[in-house]
């Protein structure tokens, strides 16, 4: 019988999301970097996945970190900041959907980060098309923050395997081994 979301796995997520939420708001560096910000995005999101096991586990995440971002205000953006958290969780979600258990973990969680990058760009290009950019100007800026934001968000990807092998060798998680394999 499929279980749904246990208070193990409810309580994980919002430890994720507050703990991203808690590590933006004190490293407030203007590194200067487009994309930075997808290293602990995607680490905390794949995290999630990885420990519960579940589709729907990123986007829930991604929603409580938003919401979170928003009424502790860090970042910029106003209500985009939902938009900046949520978009990523969500599209890494679906594609969750279609290639479940096609690959190992780790390629997983690197095209997973690869899908949220494009995503997390997204958001970027909604807004440049809102002030009015040309379309083809802001094209090339969705292009260059998905290429740099996946730079980051596959780094965060690859230190996923080792946090769940981790979790699971100090008997943390209670989801299917198998699936982690």
């Amino acid at each position: 019988m499929k279980q749904g979301f246990t208070l193990h796995n409810a309580l994980f997520i919002g430890f994720c999301a507050t703990l991203l939420v808690a590590i933006k708001s004190m490293m407030r560096m203007k590194l200067g970097l487009t994309g930075h910000s997808m290293f602990l995005i995607s680490l905390f999101y794949l995290v999630c996945y990885g420990a519960t096991n579940k589709v729907g586990s990123m986007t829930l995440c991604g929603l409580l970190t938003g919401i979170l971002a928003m009424i502790l205000g860090v970042g910029k953006g106003g209500p985009f900041i939902l938009l900046k958290f949520a978009l990523p969780a969500l599209a890494m979600d679906l594609a969750l959907i279609f290639m479940a258990n096609m690959f190992t973990l780790r390629w997983r969680c690197i095209l997973l980060a690869i899908i949220g990058s494009i995503a997390w760009a997204s958001k970027s290009w909604i807004q440049n098309l809102l002030v009015g950019m040309d379309p083809q100007v802001a094209f090339i800026q969705f292009g260059l923050s998905s290429v740099k934001g996946g730079v980051f968000a596959i780094a965060g990807a690859l230190l996923v395997p080792v946090i769940i092998n981790r979790l699971d060798a100090h008997d943390l998680l209670t989801t299917n081994k198998a699936a982690h394999k």
